[in-house]
């Protein structure tokens, strides 16, 4: 399993990297990925200190750190 999350957290990375703040919605939709590992794969990058999560409105927004 840990396998899978790093991986999701590789293309989400990669994915904010390219294209700059989105939200995990989007991201999901983007990537092809799921939403439980989007969110899997943002814990991770969050834990690691790779992520900055803000608020626009009722949304919330991830970039990288």
């Amino acid at each position: 399993m840990s396998d899978v999350i790093g991986e999701s957290a590789g293309q989400v990375w990669q994915f904010l990297a390219e294209n700059g703040e989105a939200s995990a919605t989007k991201i999901a939709t983007e990537t092809g990925l799921g939403k439980q590992d989007v969110q899997r794969a943002i814990g991770w990058l969050a834990r690691e200190g790779k992520l900055t999560i803000s608020t626009k409105g009722r949304t919330e927004i991830l970039s990288l750190a």
